[in-house]
């Protein structure tokens, strides 16, 4: 069977990048988008190992030695471009990293019929980065294909889409989810449940979190912290935007939960309780508490200003400010029995 069963949901990807092979319409540059863990990386790896597979049947066929070697990231004529992380945890894809993997594309290939560049995130590319690449783009070495990944296409500079054939990946539904994580994963039916709706559509997260059980002891850490804010005095959010402050790193997936959190939370208040696009199925009754509290507008608030907190996290502001500021535009919410 096909190495392209790995790529779960995205069938019409697989069946334009296989297609492109068989065809001989391979381009020399990709751009595949998407959320994180949604599948990208995959898609590429698999797609780099269809393009050098040694069989001579079904391609990739995930038993030869370039297939092998390309799924371990050992094939040394496929090239893993990974953006580092700063103090403050954002990713970061630098000049320096750029001009290395061109010279390694420049080089003659060890054996392989094409040479493969995966850059992931490549939104995390610093001007300089990106325009240095942009020469690649323009005079791609021979036998040589480069995979973009980024979260979005819009998000790059123009002269880099325009010059790439884009592949825009869309969230999975949860059932897919969940009957991938039974059936390939081996999952418990109820895990399984709970994290294709958390996953809110990325199959890799699911994954992840059921091999790493700290996903989602974190997850609860986080909404531990939305508990106390929306629970707690204006001092005490002073006292949380504090703590929170002295670990920026930490900030991105705790943000990226409560903008999950809240826009369940909006969800629930225009649909007068409940939906089944809910992603937080487990926090019903303190969704439930809030909607309550606060009516829809202070919920909408809620949820504009924390994606807007992300943004200004992600361009270097103030940390404790941001959060600080973040916390007072949330509304306050009375636990009942409390």
């Amino acid at each position: 069977m096909s190495e392209w069963q790995n790529v779960i949901g995205h069938d019409w990807a697989v069946e334009m990048l296989a297609g492109g092979i068989t065809h001989g319409r391979i381009g020399h540059a990709y751009l595949i988008t998407g959320p994180d863990h949604l599948g990208k990386t995959t898609l590429a790896r698999t797609f780099a190992q269809a393009l050098n597979c040694e069989s001579e049947g079904e391609r990739p066929c995930g038993r030869c030695r370039s297939c092998m070697l390309i799924a371990a990231d050992h094939y040394p004529d496929v090239q893993l471009l990974e953006p580092g992380v700063s103090g403050r945890g954002k990713l970061t894809l630098k000049i320096e990293a750029i001009r290395e993997l061109q010279r390694h594309l420049n080089l003659s290939a060890h054996e392989a019929r094409y040479k493969v560049a995966i850059l992931k995130r490549f939104d995390a590319a610093t001007t300089g980065a990106a325009n240095a690449f942009l020469k690649t783009l323009e005079e791609p070495p021979e036998n040589v294909v480069l995979l973009l990944t980024a979260n979005d296409a819009d998000t790059l500079l123009p002269t880099i889409s325009s010059r790439c054939r884009t592949v825009n990946l869309r969230p999975l539904p949860p059932d897919l989810i969940e009957q991938s994580l039974t059936t390939r994963w081996h999952v418990a039916e109820d895990q399984a449940h709970l994290l294709a709706y958390l996953a809110d559509g990325r199959i890799g997260w699911a994954v992840l979190a059921t091999a790493d059980k700290t996903i989602l002891q974190t997850r609860t850490t986080n909404l531990e912290y939305l508990r106390d804010a929306l629970t707690g005095s204006r001092v005490s959010r002073f006292q949380l935007a504090d703590k929170l402050a002295r670990q920026p790193e930490t900030l991105p997936p705790i943000l990226q939960t409560w903008l999950s959190w809240w826009r369940d939370a909006n969800l629930w208040a225009r649909q007068n309780g409940g939906s089944a696009a809910l992603t937080n199925i487990d926090e019903r009754s303190l969704l439930e508490e809030t909607v309550r509290a606060a009516d829809e507008a202070a919920v909408l608030t809620a949820l504009k200003q924390t994606d807007l907190a992300l943004w200004q996290l992600e361009r270097n502001a103030n940390t404790r400010l941001v959060i600080e500021n973040l916390l007072l535009t949330y509304p306050y919410v009375m636990r009942e029995g409390v």
